[in-house]
């Protein structure tokens, strides 16, 4: 198909969006469902022979953690395949396959690690793979007649993810209560076909932009020039950089025993891309001359993402710990006595009803009023209100955990302040960082910088899994001690001062971040 198939009249929002939102919808229901109920599931079934509780809760957050950051470590393949072989729509359409078969095997093999397992890996390839493919495909989607258009489909893209999640995580946890772990498995996988299926039904319609050819002035190629472009006295410092940071990288696998090898591997990555992101920001400008004006821009626009995406890492370590941490606490705390609310894990059902509910609040109420009173709602200024949002969740969380740590008996409905804040966080940080990551994104990089958005969050876990570590420490464990604090309840105070210092950092970057314009022309 090619670019020009199915043109819209100019202003209109094109037809096609429809199929995609219903995909995401049922593809979200599937995630989240199998999502909100892995670490029961790991805790109360496949790790029973693991001894003790507090043993299986431990070793069910830290597979929790790493199955998320394998799923937002795979945008990077999706992203590339999609960038230069295949194209967004058959990148989506082969992994979305994939994802099913990685359903079938939760369903399958509730009891056998190694099938359950694989299931996990094949959902976090086809669900991560997908990832940026999809967001950016609806962006694809839109030119500079309609491009006004666009935040708006990104909030509804949004909110309809959240109408999905928030069924899944009302009804999966009771299917788990009623008929355990396959049928509770499996009920997500069929949505996931169903999701398959509908995206494949708009097949005809959709604007495809054709992968990128092989490119000379490509960012590797401008990378490779910049570094190895020789200074003054005939050294070359870039490569010098991009050396340490590949060899601090590797030297990062050492710690592979004590992490598991995928966090050994994200460590070494987020080293490495460190050392060739400040070299490569320091030599940018030797690729001019070689290159054109406006790739060499691109590259340093790309590297300007990049600092924005690793200051909301700290974001993403809060946000994902609600279907771990804030899970094994709510098993502590009393249910309400309501015939439906049967499960602690029904609680991240109020994560999406809030984002359903906050998403048209912002957008009719919230930003309108702000504006009036002549404050401008900038994207950068959105997340960075949601970072401390976030924080003050944690917050929230942790006088909570105080609380059931002094013997009060605490019911679970108190955590509705700690998920309202952070929901609030979210809206503001994650559906304006969708939009704002295509927009700024070079043409022929879309596909990789939502991949690298995506990252974003393997970094966040990343976080999670380094603390997690640390408190195996006996030296950490007396310091935390000493405090009077329980470890859940220290590592949530902690992890809200993460949050904080990270919201300051990102406030201060974004007064110097130049937005730029990068929609398709008409």
């Amino acid at each position: 198909m090619s670019e020009s198939r199915d043109q819209q009249p100019r202003g209109r929002l094109p037809r096609q969006i429809p199929f995609i939102i219903g995909n995401e919808a049922c593809e979200r229901f599937s995630f989240y469902g199998m999502r909100n109920i892995l670490t029961q599931v790991l805790v109360g079934y496949l790790l029973l022979d693991r001894g003790e509780l507090a043993v299986r809760e431990s070793e069910a957050k830290e597979i929790f953690h790493l199955f998320v950051m394998g799923v937002y470590f795979f945008p990077l393949l999706g992203g590339w395949l999609a960038d230069k072989w295949l194209g967004k729509y058959r990148t989506i359409l082969y992994l979305s396959l994939v994802y099913c078969a990685g359903h079938a095997c939760l369903a399958l093999f509730e009891s056998n690690r190694t099938g359950f397992y694989t299931g996990l890996f094949l959902i976090a390839l086809g669900s991560g793979g997908i990832k940026p493919c999809v967001s950016s495909f609806v962006g694809d989607q839109f030119d500079q007649s309609n491009k006004h258009l666009a935040q708006r489909v990104y909030d509804a893209f949004y909110w309809i993810i959240n109408f999905g999640s928030f069924f899944a995580s009302l009804l999966i946890p009771l299917s788990l209560e009623a008929w355990g772990p396959s049928v509770a498995f499996g009920i997500p996988g069929v949505l996931m076909f169903a999701a398959t299926a509908i995206f494949w039904a708009g097949r005809r319609h959709y604007v495809n932009v054709p992968p990128t050819p092989r490119d000379p002035h490509g960012f590797s190629a401008i990378a490779r020039t910049a570094l190895l472009a020789p200074a003054a006295n005939g050294r070359r410092p870039g490569l010098a950089a991009t050396v340490a940071g590949v060899l601090l990288g590797l030297g990062s696998l050492a710690t592979m025993p004590y992490l598991g090898f995928l966090s050994s591997l994200c460590l070494g990555l987020v080293v490495f891309l460190a050392f060739f992101g400040f070299a490569l920001a320091r030599q940018v400008d030797r690729a001019h001359g070689v290159h054109p004006p406006e790739d060499v821009e691109g590259v340093r626009t790309v590297l300007r993402i990049l600092v924005i995406f690793f200051l909301v890492t700290p974001f993403w370590s809060l946000f994902d710990q609600k279907a771990s941490t804030w899970i094994l606490q709510a098993r502590e705390m009393e249910l309400p006595d309501w015939g439906f609310f049967r499960s602690p894990s029904q609680m991240q059902a109020l994560n999406p009803l809030l984002v359903m509910l906050l998403i048209p609040f912002n957008n009719v109420v919230l930003y309108p009023g702000l504006q009036r009173l002549g404050i401008r709602v900038t994207p950068l200024r959105r997340m960075t209100a949601g970072m401390f949002f976030a924080g003050l969740s944690w917050i929230a969380a942790g006088l909570i955990q105080l609380a059931i740590d002094g013997g009060a008996r605490t019911s679970i409905l108190w955590q509705v302040l700690p998920y309202a804040l952070l929901t609030f966080g979210e809206v503001l940080v994650s559906a304006t960082g969708l939009e704002f990551a295509y927009s700024q994104a070079p043409h022929k990089l879309k596909g990789v910088i939502m991949s690298f958005w995506s990252l974003s969050t393997t970094v966040g876990n990343l976080w999670v899994i380094l603390v997690n570590a640390g408190m195996r420490s006996e030296t950490l464990q007396a310091t935390v001690a000493s405090t009077g604090l329980s470890q859940m309840a220290f590592q949530m105070f902690f992890f809200a001062a993460f949050a904080m210092a990270a919201g300051a950092a990102f406030g201060l970057y974004a007064t110097r971040y130049r937005m730029v314009d990068n929609y398709r022309a008409a």
